[in-house]
């Protein structure tokens, strides 16, 4: 069975979503039979590379804020991610371009080092004091994550490698439907937006494996319903870039 996941490396509701879509499939008995694949979906796709702003700054200007009500924002995300066990700085992160980490993440995918990369970005992102939107710190990461130095650079250094790739999976996001992420597609069966509770997780698990075993494996190309945000913190980053911040 196959589980696939739109998110953005600046999503911070993706960063908690993963750990607790990893904690939901633990607990789901037919674990080791799941394949993962994680898909492209840039929160601000028309963002200049380069243009790197803080992101305190952003979100001031984006929701009409004062930089102290920003920093609350960023609080309460953080203590949904700490609850995770997740470290979670809310000062000195960057906001940029994510398409380059994209196309580095396709090329993880094609050497079996995908979700090596992805937990090392939002790592470094959210947790440690490393610009994912450096170049040196790209090709640290893709190290760290198993890729060869120069396999790195030459995508970094040609803008066309892996952008179809990129382009395609949010093109896919569009026509099933999705406006925001991180959003999860169960077999192609079931989807699930937003960072959900473990046990939800492992329940749409079960779900679909369920009709994966009255029918066959699916065949369609749109999830056939969509779980509602349930409780405990689910959020989510819509496809302007807002990050919804629920109440605890």
């Amino acid at each position: 069975m196959r589980v696939e996941i739109w998110s953005d490396v600046a999503c911070p509701w993706c960063y908690i979503g993963k750990a607790r879509f990893e904690k939901g499939l633990a607990a789901f008995a037919h674990r080791d039979a799941v394949e993962v694949v994680h898909r492209s979906f840039e929160l601000d796709p028309h963002r200049a590379p380069g243009d790197v702003a803080p992101v305190i700054d952003m979100l001031a200007r984006k929701y009409g804020r004062t930089l102290d009500e920003a920093r609350a924002m960023e609080e309460h995300v953080a203590s949904n991610a700490r609850a995770e066990g997740l470290g979670y700085r809310t000062e000195g992160r960057d906001h940029g371009s994510t398409f380059d980490i994209h196309r580095l993440l396709h090329l993880a995918k094609a050497r079996g080092r995908q979700d090596a990369l992805l937990s090392l970005a939002y790592r470094a992102n959210f947790a440690e004091e490393r610009s994912v939107f450096d170049r040196a710190v790209l090709v640290d990461l893709g190290v760290e994550a198993g890729l060869e130095e120069a396999e790195v650079r030459a995508v970094l250094d040609d803008p066309a490698a892996y952008a179809e790739e990129v382009r395609a999976d949010e093109s896919e996001a569009a026509s099933l439907g999705a406006t925001g992420v991180p959003f999860f597609v169960f077999d192609r069966r079931y989807g699930v937006s937003g960072g959900q509770p473990a046990e939800l997780f492992t329940q749409a698990l079960e779900q679909a494996w369920r009709g994966r075993q009255d029918t066959g494996p699916a065949t369609g190309a749109v999830p056939e319903a969509r779980h509602p945000a349930g409780p405990g913190g689910a959020g989510a980053c819509d496809a302007d870039g807002a990050c919804e911040v629920p109440a605890r």
